[in-house]
């Protein structure tokens, strides 16, 4: 990740790029195969913690779990398995949950309530606890200072990689670092998604502001994606904040604070754009950007709702601009305007104007350039200026494969 302002640098190393965090990821059994399936991140110093959960009602007792604690505004340690949802698991899921939490706060002698733990992959199944316990242990002991990879690899389903991101700026005389990590590839919408990241920083934030700032970067940024616009049951984005750096505290209203706020909007578009990119069946990445609408709130109904349709989604791994499936999904999203006004293009390339299509040549230019792995579909609403993006896939034969074999 490249750095794209004068003071923030992307760098390599993602979550292990801060320091006072030990990670590891090992095998303990819940996915078959071998493959990695817990992770345990660990805050050598006592840190402050955000959180934003999925808006799902139907919630996983990991979830349940992670809400309670985060009351307490102190984080020592996040637990996450995957390979199974521990989600409509009842009673037994919450007492699972409440024990992952417990049996890490043994081992790295803090309080269950500055212990988090998060889930992912089949709902409904009974987690198998005695895999599970046997996994912290191990991951207890091959703690380390550059064990996020590990970490990241363990936490992933359908994924085809792990994503990682950090970057670092100055404050004062000191570096501060913001590293993070994600999983995600299905069940990916808005209001988060089948998703989860955890980040950290070793800043020195107080909670409060942490939340305000988490809250705005992943409204930027996670819930500005979609792959096949479900939302789960299970989905975490988690912050902490150990003030490892040794930098001065940040505080609301400085500008120390505002460049961390753009620090962390940058690592969570990052990981979100990597979700978005590694789409379950995905060829292809594309920014829905909608421009010239009445107020932000249409401007955003416009674009989730072309981002999510699978007439569109379709015509884009088909590689044929049939631009009246976006004419038709603008039109039924719940933005005011005039048909006759709207302009459409796929870059740099106008397909439509005034509401009218240019005609085959410029289709068949637009075609060409629907060929690249990435691109962005630009509607110009012509209605007002407020303006809206997201990032989408195309949607694929694969996309069904994956699905419709997930269980087996």
């Amino acid at each position: 990740m490249a750095g794209t302002d004068a003071y923030l640098f992307g760098i390599p190393g993602g979550i292990s790029a801060v320091k006072g965090v030990r990670s590891a990821g090992v095998s303990c059994g819940l996915k078959r195969g071998g493959a990695p399936d817990l992770a345990l991140i660990v805050s050598d110093t006592p840190a402050t913690v955000a959180a934003a959960f999925t808006t799902n009602r139907v919630q996983a007792a990991p979830v349940q779990v992670s809400r309670r604690n985060l009351r307490g505004g102190k984080f020592a340690a996040i637990v996450l398995n995957s390979g199974n949802a521990n989600c409509c698991s009842g009673r037994q899921g919450l007492a699972d949950a409440e024990a992952m939490a417990q049996e890490v706060a043994r081992a790295v002698k803090r309080p269950a309530s500055q212990v988090f733990v998060a889930s992912t992959g089949v709902i409904g199944k009974p987690l198998d606890m005695a895999a599970v316990r046997a996994g912290i242990t191990q991951a207890v002991a091959r703690l380390d200072a550059a064990g996020g990879h590990e970490a990241a690899q363990a936490i992933l389903t359908t994924d085809t990689a792990a994503k990682e991101a950090a970057v670092t700026f100055a404050v004062g005389k000191r570096r501060v670092t913001i590293g993070g990590m994600a999983k995600g590839s299905g069940m990916i919408a808005p209001r988060m998604a089948t998703m989860l990241a955890v980040l950290a920083t070793d800043a020195a934030v107080a909670a409060a502001p942490l939340q305000r700032a988490l809250r705005t970067a992943v409204n930027g940024s996670f819930n500005c994606i979609t792959v096949d616009g479900d939302t789960s049951t299970n989905d975490m984005v988690l912050c902490f904040a150990n003030g490892a750096s040794g930098a001065p505290a940040l505080r609301t209203g400085t500008a120390a604070l505002r460049t961390f706020q753009a620090a962390l909007e940058m690592v969570c578009l990052c990981l979100a754009k990597m979700i978005a990119r590694d789409g379950e069946g995905a060829t292809k990445l594309v920014e829905v950007r909608i421009t010239g609408a009445r107020t932000p709130k249409e401007a955003r109904l416009a674009a989730e709702t072309v981002a999510n349709s699978p007439l569109v989604k379709t015509t884009f791994f088909g590689e044929d601009i049939n631009w009246g499936r976006v004419m038709a999904a603008l039109g039924r999203s719940g933005a005011r305007f005039d048909p006759e006004a709207v302009d459409l293009a796929v870059d740099d390339l106008p397909v439509v104007e005034g509401g009218v299509g240019l005609g085959p040549s410029t289709e068949a230019a637009v075609n060409h350039r629907l060929r690249q792995p990435e691109f962005a579909l630009v509607a110009n609403l012509h209605a007002g200026r407020a303006s809206a993006r997201m990032w989408t896939t195309d949607l694929s034969e694969g996309y069904v494969r994956i699905n419709a074999g997930y269980r087996s």
